[in-house]
């Protein structure tokens, strides 16, 4: 069964979300629930350093040996940083979805629905 990291939050197309304290910037990924569906990822596309994603719209994409799947933003803002590691070396996703395989960071100013890591783990079964 894929772990669920307790201290994120997630949405129903499984990023997940985890805030910086001290400031609006969040970092986005895709939970081991996601990574186990998906197999091996080959490829992923992520939004640019500058661009404006919106809660609930595709902001790129991952490939893996199995299917392509569109990559959603769980919050509106502007994308701050991007991981360059997860674009040269897409594995990272599989291997440490919750630390080294992060994609993202936006300066967020809206944050779409989101669940929290119990509700998201008994919705798709996953364990904490």
């Amino acid at each position: 069964m894929a772990r669920v990291a307790p201290e994120l939050q997630y949405s129903d197309e499984h990023e997940w979300v985890a805030r910086d304290a001290a400031s609006n910037v969040v970092s986005i990924g895709i939970s081991a629930v996601a990574t186990d569906a998906l197999g091996d990822i080959v490829y992923v596309d992520l939004p640019e350093v500058g661009a404006t994603v919106t809660a609930g719209e595709t902001c790129g994409e991952v490939e893996s040996t199995k299917s392509v799947s569109d990559l959603y933003a769980p919050v509106t803002g502007e994308v701050t940083e991007i991981n360059p590691d997860v674009v040269s070396d897409p594995a990272l996703i599989n291997s440490d979805p919750y630390g080294a395989g992060w994609l993202f960071k936006v300066a967020a100013e809206f944050e779409g629905p989101l669940l929290s890591a119990q509700d998201y783990a008994s919705k798709n079964g996953g364990e904490l």
